[in-house]
């Protein structure tokens, strides 16, 4: 057995000790030995954790388990993770092995809190970033809490993202060791990240991201932060943009940590002064300058000290100095004049010609290029939506029109400005900021990425797997290939809406004018490209969901009736159930693509409020000659009333159902979710919609129904939560939304799993 030692301080290890303090370790040990202000703490070494494997006898038993393993049969990954996990966590430690440890943590303090973090011995390499695999515990105090918090973070090594992860990047199970560094906790006032370089351009200039608390806060995404660019040339900030900071991360008690609600007065205050500012680049260059390399690093502020948490190579950086989409990733201008804000409603960069469109008729208008500013969007400026580089609108939210077809597009988007179509004019030169909702003066250089993306970019080439269907919302054929790259498990809101306005006439006209064939070939033609970029995985169709007034500036669309609020009138299966053959020849495309072998076809039936409705709909598509007991049928929940009878929908025979929040929550709360006026009563986590959607699920889950979620809430780490803590089957995210969609739920399923494993030991 390996005599190295079980327990190193940071102040024994340096750079090239990886092999036994892993990736984490070896950086905390070098960056104590130059100077950086590192917290206090010791390393349980890989050696420690392999006497550990080896004193319990579990060493040949999980290896032989994992040599055996397909790790591309998901079920296969998933179910051998759970069982090598729980041999890891259900034995005891070693007492040679306890001891050292309990000793080392005597010695920082008895009444020293500490975090406890992974650090696997091919984490955070140059040529690899395997950060974020293994686990992480804070504010951990007191001897047991310590040796359970290191076991589980033994155990974390053979997640199933992590044993997928190590089989494509050619790691050999048998060689990858795991320490853990423990270390005294900074209860951080305020912290945050930053890159000493660009982290994608390498420019030399430190971006750094700050907000209040912990800086989990920053890494998990759970705050917007403030974000500071740095010159290091001419050492002076250039960029400065204070974000409104509604929360904070702080421990709670004495085990774990809690978000509560920032005071009024430090939310929209800014985080960092000019001197910490300056302060932390010095850091990030010494680290820089040190290692040789561009650093990823974290840090914490208490009082006038700054302590440096981490400090990782960044592996992000393209060779050739420019962003994956070609545009120099440069700074705003530093004197740039910032002329309006809204919501930051789509994320990117871009700058052009203002083309004011106030109505459908004047889409005619806008050329490649333009910036579209618009009181609000509506399907009809599709179309011109697909032209412009930006989208500004007077009204909504993040739920609005504007905001979901700007994701779907990938173009930048600021919504609710109230004044942009007064204060902009006709051709005016403006530069448009979607991630953080500003609108500048003249064209400017492209601005940095949140710190998040470059954490995203060096983790895309590993599939995250989770037990909860993780499947994505598409509203346009071409976004198609876009949507199936994000490793979606499908798609759980396929909108045709998009496509029928796309041929600028309506149903009925095709109807009246005998040309059904026409559209039918169209809409199929249309869903067969998403069908076909999605081979294998269910696509969720929904039938025709436009109220009356999208359809009025169509051809056609003069036998629209009136309506003083569409939204609440002749729409969804209501329609379609009234204007029998607009539903028809729906259903014969839908027929043909069944007829072609497209079994993963599923029909959801929108805006229904009684079984009724599914049963008519179910007994004319069975009138048509499509075998609807052998075909998967579903509907929308957006009316509370479904909600309320859901059971009764399941009587009914409804194959699955997917909550469609947008309209669930402006039903539930009588608030329109365009109307910037009550937009801050728009609130998707309401008691009353909760409690809805919970007793659904719940329902759904009894009956072996699948239940799932395709509104905007479902794009919304917090709300996808839990939603998996009550039990849903799948959620279906924006396409920009899937991969922290897809690491919530993993890490929420993961939490459950580690309950139930602590509530039964």
């Amino acid at each position: 057995m390996d005599k190295s030692p079980d327990i190193l301080w940071l102040n024994e290890i340096r750079k090239d000790d990886i092999p036994s303090v892993g990736g984490k370790g070896a950086s905390l040990g070098e960056m104590t030995s130059i100077g950086l202000p590192v917290p206090q703490g010791f390393v349980v070494t890989a050696q420690a954790f392999r006497k550990f494997l080896q004193l319990t006898k579990l060493e040949d038993s999980i290896f032989d388990i994992l040599e055996k393993l397909n790790v591309d049969d998901n079920d296969a990954l998933n179910s051998t993770a759970d069982m090598v996990k729980e041999m890891v966590s259900s034995v005891k430690i070693p007492d040679q092995i306890k001891k050292e440890i309990s000793a080392s943590y005597k010695k920082m303090g008895s009444e020293t809190v500490v975090a406890v973090r992974s650090s696997a011995t091919a984490e955070d390499l140059p040529d690899a970033s395997f950060a974020g695999q293994q686990e992480t515990y804070l504010n951990i105090l007191g001897d047991e809490d310590l040796l359970q918090a290191v076991q589980d973070c033994w155990a974390s090594l053979y997640g199933a993202r992590a044993i997928y992860y190590r089989a494509k990047q050619g790691f050999d199970d048998r060689t990858v060791n795991i320490a853990v560094v423990v270390q005294q906790l900074v209860f951080s006032e305020k912290a945050g990240v930053m890159f000493s370089s660009h982290p994608i351009s390498g420019a030399a200039n430190v971006i750094m991201e700050g907000s209040w608390g912990l800086g989990e806060a920053v890494v998990s995404g759970t705050v917007s932060p403030d974000n500071y660019v740095y010159d290091r040339k001419n050492k002076r900030i250039t960029t400065k943009t204070i974000a409104n900071k509604s929360v904070e991360i702080i421990p709670d008690g004495n085990k774990g940590t809690k978000t509560v609600a920032v005071p009024a007065n430090r939310q929209d205050a800014q985080v960092l002064s000019d001197k910490e500012v300056a302060k932390l680049a010095e850091f990030a260059v010494i680290s820089e300058e040190h290692y040789k390399i561009p650093q990823d690093m974290e840090w914490g502020i208490v009082g006038d000290t700054i302590y440096i948490l981490q400090s990782r190579p960044i592996t992000t950086i393209q060779k050739n100095g420019t962003a994956k989409n070609g545009e120099s990733c440069g700074d705003v201008t530093p004197d740039a004049e910032v002329i309006l804000q809204g919501y930051g409603a789509s994320p990117g960069v871009a700058s052009g010609p203002v083309i004011i469109v106030t109505d459908a008729r004047d889409t005619s208008r806008v050329k490649e290029g333009d910036i579209m500013v618009s009181p609000m969007t509506n399907p009809d400026m599709v179309p011109a939506m697909r032209k412009v580089v930006g989208i500004i609108t007077d009204e909504g939210g993040m739920t609005c029109h504007a905001a979901i077809v700007s994701r779907e597009l990938g173009t930048p988007a600021v919504v609710g400005t109230k004044k942009a179509t007064t204060l902009l004019k006709e051709g005016q030169i403006v530069t448009i900021d979607g991630e953080k909702g500003l609108i500048y003066d003249g064209k400017l250089a492209a601005a940095v990425p949140a710190a998040g993306a470059a954490v995203t970019a060096a983790v895309a080439a590993a599939p995250i797997i989770t037990a909860t269907s993780v499947k994505v919302n598409v509203s346009m054929p071409e976004a198609a290939a876009r949507a199936a790259a994000t490793g979606a498990d499908g798609v759980g809101l396929l909108r045709i809406e998009h496509l029928i306005i796309g041929m600028n006439k309506t149903p009925g006209w095709y109807i009246k004018n005998k040309k059904e064939e026409e559209f039918i070939s169209e809409l199929y033609n249309g869903i067969k490209t998403v069908l076909d970029a999605f081979r294998g995985k269910p696509v969720w169709v929904r039938t025709i969901d436009s109220p009356t007034d999208e359809f009025r500036n169509m051809a056609g669309g003069e036998d629209e009736p009136d309506e003083h609020n569409p939204m609440l009138g002749f729409r969804g299966i209501r329609r379609d159930l009234r204007q029998i053959d607009q539903l028809r020849i729906q259903a014969a495309c839908f027929k043909r693509l069944w007829d072609a072998g497209y079994d993963n076809l599923g029909i959801m039936f929108p805006l229904v409020q009684h079984p009724r409705e599914f049963i008519a709909a179910k007994e004319a598509f069975r009138s048509w000659g499509i075998d609807v007991d052998n075909r998967v049928l579903g509907i929308m929940v957006e009316v509370p009333a479904s909600a309320i009878i859901i059971d009764e929908f399941i009587k009914a025979g409804i194959n699955f159902c997917s909550f469609g929040t947008n309209d669930l929550v402006q039903y539930t709360l009588a608030v329109d979710r365009n109307n910037g006026l009550i937009g801050d009563m728009y609130e998707p986590e309401h008691p009353a919609v909760m409690r809805l959607i919970a007793s659904c699920i719940e329902q759904c889950r009894e009956a072996g129904v699948e239940c799932s979620i395709c509104g905007q809430a479902g794009s919304d780490p917090k709300f996808v939560k839990w939603l998996v803590n009550q039990g849903i089957a799948s959620v279906s995210s924006n396409i920009d939304a899937i991969q922290k969609i897809r690491e919530t739920v993993a890490k929420t399923e993961r939490q459950i799993l580690l309950n139930a494993a602590l509530k039964k030991n």
